[in-house]
């Protein structure tokens, strides 16, 4: 699923209006019945109080629409006009009039008006800015969505959450409406999805208002919601007369002393994800620890007992995973650099790895093409340096990627997966992935898919979505705070079965949980 951005919304709906021969305020009606369609089946008539603040674009026009279809079906409805400019669309005008049309008197707020007293039982539908804002609101709007935050009661937000940018993070943190749901048209945004941003709001769910099929297909997007339909194109069958050698040959290079777990972990995970083959490349002291705990690998052991100094191995893999648990001594430090400058099989690097990187920043025209790096925040930062909010964080990203040709995974509530100038946003995993060794098997994981025959890029954007997935089957049975990282493992075998059974309907609707 394709997330735009402001400029291509604004186009989608003058392209719809243009070739459905409908008026910009037609658009909007059939926008704003949807929303009441959402709240009147799950209301049912219920004389809940219902305050909506409407702003004075057309964000503020959806709300004035789904005030009069409320207050039509009898509904206990109260509106409040945010007058913060003395500029308003003239679809907002059209529907003002209609509310006074039915006996509808808004109250208008400024900065000197008294705020309405909201009880935690009442309902608080937020209309006041929508896709298109520009500026920090005024103190005076900050104040009224403070006192909307703090009311406790149950806010819908349409579109977007009031105060979000769609291009950039917040400035203030305090103008920001924080939303029990979002309502959103079409499709999802950018800002559901960051952390600066998503935590605006509980979940979000898209509603269908018609925007034109042919413009949504043909339009290009430089960000992709990646769930089951997405991943299953990716997904490459097996052959009936196959064999382990058809499926690739990872080798896991890492481990030091105390850290070999992160090796197994890794090891693992690329057998999990079908990789043919797996050898460990470790220092002396984890050839027993392997060797038992995983009886599955082949291990090849370092001439240092503790940690890694010399990689010379005689085994001819298919791809490389290297950095987990690997320490960043001098020695290998050396070995890391020297290995980069002759290896030419294709990598996926982690860890310690992407830290040694970090250090010796050279080494990074060192990488293949399209080389797979899987930071966490910190080293992330160490990467590409610290960034102002998430928006130059993913653009410095993309730049890094241009740079040297590498795909760079954004790991987070939402990974994201960018390669040159696109990023690719995961639809699963949940908090009980912030465990050690978590990081360990998503690098198994794509190391094993990129040995079976996956392009590095979907490699990565299908290893995030079955790492992700097979943590998510792991929690309904242990919840998340005892989920850990062998336990994702041993879901990725569900995880692949869950891709090729179908799901009920409400299992595929634009939702989310942050």
């Amino acid at each position: 699923m394709k997330i735009f951005n402001a400029k291509q919304i604004y186009d989608a709906d003058k392209f719809t209006i243009d070739k459905q021969q409908i008026t910009s305020n037609q658009f909007m009606e059939r926008a704003a019945i949807q929303i009441f369609n959402w709240i009147h089946s799950r209301l049912q008539g219920a004389q809940t109080k219902i305050y909506l603040f409407s702003g004075i674009g057309n964000n503020g026009g959806d709300g004035l629409v789904l005030a009069r279809h409320l207050q039509e079906h009898g509904y206990n409805v109260e509106v409040h006009i945010v007058n913060y400019s003395e500029h308003r669309s003239e679809d907002f005008l059209i529907n003002l009039d209609r509310l006074k049309e039915i006996k509808i008197w808004p109250n208008f707020l400024s900065e000197e008006s008294e705020l309405p007293t909201i009880g935690k039982e009442d309902i608080v539908v937020d209309a006041i800015f929508g896709i298109g804002l520009n500026r920090v609101p005024d103190l005076w709007v900050i104040n009224l969505m403070q006192h909307l935050n703090n009311s406790n009661a149950f806010i819908l937000s349409i579109d977007m959450p009031s105060g979000l940018f769609m291009d950039s993070g917040p400035t203030n943190m305090d103008g920001v409406i924080k939303a029990n749901i979002v309502l959103t048209f079409q499709v999802p945004k950018l800002v559901f999805f960051l952390p600066e941003t998503g935590k605006f709001f509980d979940h979000w769910e898209i509603l269908d208002i018609g925007l034109d099929q042919e413009f949504l297909f043909k339009s290009e997007s430089d960000y992709e919601l990646i769930g089951k339909n997405e991943v299953l194109s990716m997904y490459i069958p097996r052959e009936k007369y196959s064999h382990k050698g058809s499926y690739g040959h990872s080798l896991i290079i890492g481990g030091s002393y105390g850290k070999i777990g992160a090796v197994i972990l890794a090891a693992k995970g690329s057998l999990c994800a079908g990789s043919g083959l797996v050898t460990a490349y470790v220092p002396k002291c984890g050839y027993v620890p392997i060797q038992t705990a995983l009886p599955e690998a082949m291990v090849v052991t370092d001439s240092d007992e503790r940690e890694i100094s010399n990689i010379d191995y005689d085994v001819a893999p298919t791809v490389i995973g290297i950095g987990v648990g690997i320490g960043t001594s001098g020695a290998t430090v050396k070995a890391f650099s020297e290995f980069l400058h002759k290896n030419k099989v294709p990598l996926v690097i982690d860890a310690d790895g992407l830290n040694i990187l970090s250090k010796n920043p050279d080494l990074f025209k060192k990488m293949p093409p399209n080389t797979v790096l899987t930071p966490h925040p910190k080293e992330l930062e160490r990467i590409i340096g610290k960034w102002k909010d998430d928006f130059d964080k993913l653009k410095k990203t993309k730049e890094f990627s241009k740079k040297f040709d590498c795909i760079v995974i954004i790991k987070g509530a939402n990974s994201i997966v960018i390669y040159g100038d696109k990023g690719y946003v995961n639809t699963t995993g949940n908090p009980g992935m912030a465990t050690g060794g978590s990081g360990d098997v998503l690098t198994g994981i794509i190391t094993g898919l990129i040995a079976q025959g996956y392009l590095p890029l979907h490699a990565a954007i299908f290893g995030v979505f079955i790492h992700g997935r097979a943590a998510d089957i792991a929690v309904e049975n242990c919840g998340f705070q005892a989920l850990i990282a062998s336990g994702i493992i041993d879901n990725i075998g569900k995880a692949y079965l869950e891709l090729f059974q179908v799901r009920e309907p409400e299992d595929v609707q634009g939702e989310s949980e942050q």
